[in-house]
């Protein structure tokens, strides 16, 4: 009985997922639309704002970004992946989830606001400039609130709505900022602009939302369902900041370390080694609500799919790495002028940050089915305490080099071999190695 019982689900659960198969590629194909979309035009907005800033201003810009950065967790609170699987797992809740969902968010997303100023105010007290910007940039994080729109898209595989939101939102500032440029706008505007662009997003997910036939005055808040969520996201919550200290805090040391010149150089290598995150990201979040529903039906199946999706990352961030390590120095030429010609060196290091990257957001799935977010969050801390000690020695001594050792060093330690620490992660580690390996 048990076994009849067994064959029905995996045959039901095979026909769910071979109809359901187009979706998901069309899903990943229209996050790939989206991001390619931002890879090209904002790559090349940004390089034009980095030419017309100069090496000190677009320093400034982008210390003060990765400051805000440090703040975001407050507004995620490590819910996305719990919000997603609780609306798979039953769609009849949706209500309740997305509207405690919100006001978490909201709130997160006012105290986020508080924590920055104050604290830029007291690091950078005799900053006016960097203060206001920080603060500009930091409100951001308010409209972040209706980002719980996307959580649903995403649950239901139609991310297309969500691109079409926010891109429309994205070409009209990236317009914009030309226009800026050519008006020669002070550094203030683009500060001002950069929140235009999230407010624009979340009207557009709003009306989006209201055309597919759905309302948030139906949206209902549940402090059960908050406690429940929030105990079991807040480790991602702590994991998802210390993913932001060992992914920004380089730029903040060197900052205070070196100066915003040499923040201006190491942005400029970022931005290029960065820009191709959106690979994973977009390839996972399709393909996650197929390993939820696998961990449901065959353990075989569950961790086939995992190995497919770590393989997979693993051999584009290759294809990726090794060549941009080689052009490193011709691309950042090219892009940023010979004013920024530094930078290449930089970038042949930090571009290797990508394969640890993608590596780890293949991974992030099995931490929440297996429920070992703990786990996620220990190691990640072990990687942000990594990052920080080993910024602390090489900037003085070799500025952004010395930033990109630490950064591709402490993404090895948080995404890969921080999982051989601890007896339940190492089922994982397994995996990962074998996906490393050309045969297996």
């Amino acid at each position: 009985m048990f076994g009849k019982y067994t064959i029905q689900n995996l045959l039901s659960f095979r026909q769910q997922f071979s109809s359901g198969k187009l979706a998901v590629i069309q899903n990943i194909a229209w996050l790939f639309i989206d991001r390619i979309l931002r890879m090209g035009v904002g790559l090349v907005v940004s390089v034009w704002i980095a030419r017309y800033l100069g090496r000190q201003q677009f320093g400034i810009l982008n210390y003060a970004t990765a400051f805000v950065a440090l703040f975001n967790p407050l507004i995620t609170l490590g819910l996305d992946s719990f919000v997603i699987r609780s609306l798979v797992r039953d769609s009849t809740v949706k209500e309740e989830v997305l509207g405690t969902v919100f006001w978490l968010k909201l709130a997160g997303g006012f105290g986020s606001v508080l924590l920055a100023v104050g604290c830029i105010s007291i690091l950078r007290w005799n900053d006016q400039l960097t203060i206001g910007i920080v603060a500009i940039l930091a409100t951001a994080g308010i409209f972040h609130a209706f980002d719980t729109i996307d959580l649903w898209f995403q649950s239901q595989v139609q991310s297309k709505y969500t691109v079409l939101a926010k891109n429309t939102a994205f070409v009209i500032v990236a317009l914009i900022k030309v226009a800026l440029i050519k008006m020669q706008a002070p550094l203030l505007a683009f500060a001002w602009v950069g929140l235009a662009e999230i407010s624009l997003g979340s009207l557009g997910l709003i009306f989006v939302y209201k055309i597919k036939g759905y309302s948030l005055c139906l949206w209902a808040g549940s402090w059960s369902i908050a406690k429940n969520l929030l105990k079991e996201s807040w480790p991602l919550m702590l994991s998802g900041l210390t993913v932001v200290i060992y992914m920004r805090i380089d730029q903040i040391m060197l900052g205070e370390l070196i100066g915003n010149d040499a923040v201006g150089l190491y942005s400029a290598a970022t931005k290029i080694s960065e820009v191709w995150y959106f690979i994973p990201i977009a390839i996972a979040s399709s393909v996650n609500p197929a390993i939820f529903a696998a961990k449901e039906v065959s353990e075989d199946l569950y961790y086939q799919r995992i190995k497919k999706l770590i393989r997979l990352l693993v051999l584009v961030s290759i294809f990726v790495a090794v060549p941009m390590s080689f052009l490193s120095e011709r691309i950042i030429t090219m892009l940023f002028g010979n004013g920024y010609t530094a930078a290449g060196s930089i970038l042949a290091i930090h571009i290797w940050a990508s394969l640890f990257v993608f590596m780890g957001v293949g991974t992030s799935s099995w931490f929440v089915a297996e429920g070992l977010t703990h786990l996620s969050l220990r190691r990640t801390l072990i990687g942000a305490m990594t990052n920080v000690l080993l910024n602390l020695l090489l900037i003085p001594h070799y500025a952004g080099v010395g930033a990109a050792i630490a950064t591709v060093f402490s993404q090895a330690i948080a995404s890969f071999f921080g999982n051989v620490t601890h007896p339940n992660s190492r089922k994982i580690f397994k995996v990962q190695v074998k996906c490393l390996l050309p045969f297996d």
